[in-house]
C-alpha cells in the first residue's frame, strides 16, 4: 500500500482532537453492551449497532436525531468546546510521502481517496452532489452529534452530524483480541467501510429501512452492513484511479482486509465471548458474509452489484 509521493494530500478532511484528551465526567455516555436505537422524523430506527465485550464494532453509532432524506443534523449532544481544526495535521500530511511515513498523514490520504472516488461516482452517475464527511481523531473519549462516546464503541459513523470517528488505538484491539492481522489496508478498509455509511446516509438508504431495526441473520441491520463492506471493496478496486496511490493494491493488502472482515463477523465474535453462536442476535454478518460481500465489491468495482437489501446474503 504506497501512496504517490507527489499526491497532494488535504488533511482538512480530518480533525485531530487528541489532545484535548478525555471529557471529564462524561465517559460511558454509550455504555458497552447496550444497543441504542436511532428515531428520527421520516427515518425511524436505522440501526442496532453490534456490542459484545464492551466493543461496537465499526458500526454506526445511534443517535435520536430528526431529518429530511440524507440524515440531516438533529438535536443530539454537541462537542463542548470546538474541536482543533487538524491537530498540526496540516503541517505534517502534505504529500503521499508524508502519508507512507506516518500513520497520520496515511488516515489523511486514506481518507482523502475514499471522498474522490465518491465524489467521482456521484457525479458520474447524476446522484445529488456528494457531500465530504470529516473522520475524528480521537483517544478515550469523544462527545458527537449522536451523544457521547468511549474507545469501546470502536470506529463508528454518526449520520446526525455526518462524521466518522476513530481512535487508533482500535486497531491494537482488532489485532490483539479479534485476531485480526493488522496492517496499514486492514485500516483501510475500516476508514472505507465507515464511509459506505456516510454514502448510504446520502442516498436515503438509512432512511427508507424505517424502523425495522430488529437484529437477526437476514436483518436490515446485517444488510447496512455488508452493504458498507461490498462499497468498501468497490473503493479498493478502484482507489487507484483517484490519484492517491502509485499502483493497484496487493494481494497482501486485500488478505489484511479480508482478515479484519472476518475477525468482526458476528459469529466469530460470539465464539470468542459467549462460545456459541446466536443468529437470532447477529447485527453485522457472518465472518464469510463480511469478506464475501467486500470481495464482491473489490472484484467488480461496481456500487451497483452492492444491493444487498435486494438478493440473498
Amino acid at each position: 500500500m504506497q501512496f504517490d509521493d507527489d499526491a497532494r494530500l488535504d488533511p482538512s478532511q480530518v480533525e485531530d482532537v487528541r489532545a484535548s484528551g478525555p471529557q471529564p465526567g462524561r465517559r460511558g455516555g454509550m455504555p458497552g453492551g447496550c444497543m441504542l436505537p436511532i428515531g428520527g422524523r421520516g427515518g425511524g430506527c436505522l440501526l442496532l449497532v453490534l456490542a459484545v465485550a464492551g466493543l461496537f464494532l465499526f458500526g454506526l453509532v445511534p443517535t435520536p436525531f430528526s431529518g429530511e432524506e440524507g440524515g440531516q443534523q438533529g438535536g443530539g449532544q454537541q462537542p463542548s468546546a470546538p474541536p482543533t481544526a487538524t491537530g498540526g495535521l496540516a503541517e505534517r500530511c502534505k504529500t503521499g510521502a508524508d502519508a507512507d511515513q506516518s500513520e497520520d498523514c496515511r488516515i489523511v490520504g486514506t481518507v482523502n481517496s475514499i471522498q474522490s472516488y465518491w465524489r467521482q461516482v456521484f457525479a458520474e452517475r447524476g446522484r445529488k452532489v456528494y457531500t465530504p464527511a470529516k473522520t475524528v481523531l480521537f483517544s478515550q473519549a469523544v462527545s458527537t452529534g449522536c451523544g457521547t462516546a468511549d474507545s469501546a464503541v470502536g470506529p463508528f459513523y454518526c449520520p446526525a452530524d455526518r462524521k466518522v470517528y476513530l481512535d487508533l488505538a482500535f486497531f491494537d484491539t482488532l489485532q490483539r483480541d479479534f485476531g485480526a492481522e493488522g496492517g496499514p489496508f486492514a485500516q483501510a478498509y475500516v476508514i472505507a467501510h465507515e464511509y459506505g455509511h456516510h454514502v448510504q446516509n446520502l442516498l436515503g438508504t438509512m432512511n427508507r429501512l424505517g424502523r425495522d431495526n430488529r437484529p437477526g441473520a437476514g436483518s436490515p441491520s446485517v444488510r447496512l452492513e455488508l452493504q458498507a463492506d461490498c462499497y468498501a471493496g468497490v473503493w479498493a478496486h478502484n482507489a487507484v484511479k483517484t490519484g492517491f496511490y502509485d499502483e493497484p493494491f496487493s494481494q497482501t493488502d486485500i488478505d489484511q482486509a479480508l482478515s479484519a472482515a472476518a475477525a468482526v463477523g458476528d459469529d466469530s465474535i460470539q465464539r470468542r465471548s459467549q462460545r456459541r453462536v446466536t443468529p437470532d442476535a447477529f447485527t453485522h454478518g457472518t465472518s464469510e458474509q463480511r469478506k464475501r460481500w467486500f470481495g464482491v465489491g473489490y472484484d467488480s468495482g461496481d456500487p451497483k452489484r452492492c444491493d444487498t437489501f435486494s438478493t440473498g446474503i
